[in-house]
């Protein structure tokens, strides 16, 4: 079979959505399908390449909205040579991109069928004009793309029940996941970084983790100024954003490493004493708790999406009433100072991802979608 993913943002843009559509993708092509990624152009990036997991990607010109962040796909976008492929199945990841209106209704004009993935609980924009704004577009792309017939799909439970907002019953979930297997390799992998001593964590000092998106949402510089609270704790922040400077201008201990290659980041996962997600961003399932529970790493954040589905209780993880500087660091004290404890928590947290949340049950549920599909050739 041909699969024909669409993604608005792809690698190398670092973010959940972006890993979610490649590593499904390169399973397709490991099991002996053909597999075709359409995303954004990027500057730098040829706009048609064969990546070295045989993955074939379009990139089509966009109009950067929001630094990027929301791009919005030029009209008329120059896909013929897209078309022209015998696509078998189409994947359209996220509700409210135009890449994502376009597709829906490309692929019901050409009969080919489809499902859709979101992969949030939440409106893009919030707050003022911006935010009636955005929250009216979102219905109004949701409403195209329902009419195009196709189904929907979650990355979480809590994603399921934010789509009925827009009138949409979901299928089902096809949740986000791991690989156990391959994560733990990537610990082991060369060149190998000993994380504790480039960042010159004391021998009886602690090292606390984040990766994600540098957004105010995301909370990394309130858990700066948690960690500055806490002695002998070192943070390590992994990613890049708009607090990039903030953070930077804070100093030892709080160490910012930029965009990380995926290896780094497991590497750094597998060392740390504890990661830390105090987001409130509308999450839809947080690749880097899932990848955090694979490395047994001891795990404090919010309720948000999916935790509810990978940590299930406070015996899985230590979670946040609020994300107050004080509350993080009272939450990080409290795994830090009974390692004990952290680790039974990780450990839980572990054996309830191996039995739920690995690409190899999640790859084999799409096939499953896909083989089922009526074509509407």
């Amino acid at each position: 079979m041909t699969f024909c993913f669409f993604s608005a943002q792809y690698l190398p843009t670092p973010g959940g959505v972006e890993r979610y559509t490649w590593n499904l993708a390169r399973r397709c092509v490991a099991a002996g399908h053909r597999a075709l990624i359409v995303t954004s152009a990027l500057p730098g990036q040829p706009a048609r390449e064969r990546d070295a997991d045989g993955l074939e990607i379009y990139r089509l010109p966009v109009f950067p909205v929001m630094d990027g962040r929301f791009p919005v796909l030029r009209p008329f976008p120059p896909a013929a040579d897209l078309w022209a492929q015998p696509i078998d199945f189409a994947v359209i990841q996220t509700r409210m991109y135009t890449q994502s209106i376009w597709a829906a209704r490309q692929c019901r004009r050409r009969g080919i069928p489809a499902l859709v993935i979101d992969h949030s609980t939440g409106y893009m924009m919030h707050g003022g004009l911006g935010g009636v704004a955005g929250a009216w577009y979102e219905h109004l792309a949701c409403g195209i793309i329902r009419r195009c017939g196709f189904p929907f799909y979650g990355v979480s439970g809590d994603v399921c029940r934010w789509l009925q907002n827009f009138g949409i019953t979901a299928a089902g979930t096809l949740p986000n996941a791991v690989d156990p297997d391959e994560l733990d390799r990537l610990t082991r992998a060369e060149p190998r970084t000993d994380w504790r001593h480039a960042l010159q964590v004391p021998d009886d000092g602690h090292l606390v983790a984040f990766v994600g998106r540098l957004i105010p949402e995301k909370g990394a510089l309130r858990l700066a100024r948690a960690v500055q609270q806490l002695p002998g704790c070192v943070l390590a922040v992994a990613g890049t954003g708009p607090e990039e400077e903030a953070l930077r201008a804070l100093g030892a201990p709080v160490h910012v490493l930029g965009a990380l290659p995926h290896p780094q980041i497991v590497q750094l996962l597998d060392q740390a004493d504890c990661y830390c997600l105090p987001t409130e961003y509308a999450e839809g399932f947080p690749t880097t708790l899932l990848e955090a529970a694979a490395c047994r790493c001891p795990i404090v954040c919010t309720h948000t999406a999916g935790t509810g589905e990978l940590l299930p209780g406070e015996d899985c993880a230590v979670y946040l009433p609020d994300t107050r500087p004080d509350t993080l660091a009272a939450a990080l004290r409290t795994v830090l100072q009974d390692p004990a404890a952290a680790r039974t928590r990780a450990d839980n947290a572990l054996h309830n991802l191996q039995a739920h949340f690995t690409w190899q049950a999640v790859f084999a549920t799409m096939m499953k979608i896909a083989q089922s599909a009526p074509s509407r050739r």
